[in-house]
């Protein structure tokens, strides 16, 4: 069976990890910190996962035209991924995210998104033929929201599965919703959007059903241990996660994301295809890192056989 092609529109950072006995105060240098840097960013999170879990993937994106750039491209190259459309920003930096751990785990976080803020409409008219040939496009919000709308319309008009994970939360118009196919919320981000709280598959339901009326042609409400709640015209239900020992969640939403999109572009149903992400997203928090943790295709299906 040929890879199914999926495009992954979004963010690319540099995370860069301070572990400290504590959170600096204003004013004030710590010493004897653990110094980490890792490759980072939603959209890069969720090209690197579908690559990994099966999929032939295009990422469009914006990085500096510096160091970190460069790196994070020849991570998505080693990976896999098509970097043709991957623009070297010339004005801006590539984004990178500073951040303070304290020895309790807690976190404190800056985030430059440089070059990320320059993905532009006219980037997304420069890669239309591999946005419109792909079975699915899989976006976020790390970029600029008229940005994502033209990803977005783009990619419908061509007939592809459109997935919007909209995080960072922030308010959706109903224009972009009708272009998506599939809405992947987490419980955060679905009380945001619906103005309904979000805690339990009950409310979940609820929740979906305001958000579905609002234009994508499903919704699915990621829960964390409890799964995801599935909702489309015909009804909802609740798809449970597997049970695992977590150890680190980072990017558990992200691996999620880019396994349903593999799914959804191999023509697995919804409910199948959410059973395949919440495989891969359980995987993915017994592993530190963010693309690190990131399961390979072999390993899901190892685990779904039991």
């Amino acid at each position: 069976m040929s890879r199914a092609r999926i495009a992954v529109i979004g963010s690319s950072n540099t995370d860069m990890i301070l572990k400290l006995p504590r959170i600096p105060r204003p004013g004030e240098t710590l010493l004897g910190g653990e110094y980490l840097s890792a490759a980072g960013g939603k959209g890069a999170n969720q090209a690197v996962a579908a690559a990994r879990l099966g999929g032939a993937v295009s990422f469009i994106a914006r990085v500096g035209a510096d160091v970190l750039g460069e790196q994070a491209i020849a991570g998505f190259q080693h990976e896999g991924i098509d970097v043709q459309h991957v623009q070297r920003d010339a004005a801006c930096a590539s984004g990178v995210a500073l951040i303070f751990v304290d020895a309790q785990g807690e976190n404190c976080i800056g985030v430059a998104g440089g070059a990320n803020g320059r993905l532009s409409a006219d980037d997304i008219a420069r890669a239309h033929a591999t946005i419109a040939g792909s079975a699915v496009a899989l976006l976020q919000l790390e970029t600029p929201l008229a940005t994502v709308q033209a990803a977005a319309e783009t990619a419908a008009t061509a007939g592809a599965t459109v997935i919007l994970n909209p995080a960072p939360a922030q308010e959706l118009p109903d224009a972009l919703l009708r272009h998506i196919s599939v809405l992947t919320p987490n419980e955060h981000e679905a009380a945001l959007l619906s103005g309904l709280p979000v805690t339990d598959a009950a409310s979940a339901a609820t929740a979906a059903a305001r958000l579905l009326a609002k234009g994508p042609k499903a919704v699915v409400i990621t829960l964390g241990a409890l799964g995801a709640y599935v909702h489309t015209a015909s009804g909802g239900q609740l798809v449970p996660s597997f049970p695992v020992q977590a150890v680190d969640t980072t990017a558990a939403g992200d691996t999620f994301n880019g396994a349903l999109a593999v799914a959804l572009a191999e023509g697995r149903p919804l409910a199948e295809a959410v059973r395949f992400g919440n495989a891969a997203a359980a995987l993915s928090v017994t592993r530190f890192g963010a693309q690190p943790s990131v399961p390979t295709r072999r390993e899901v299906e190892a685990f779904l056989r039991g």
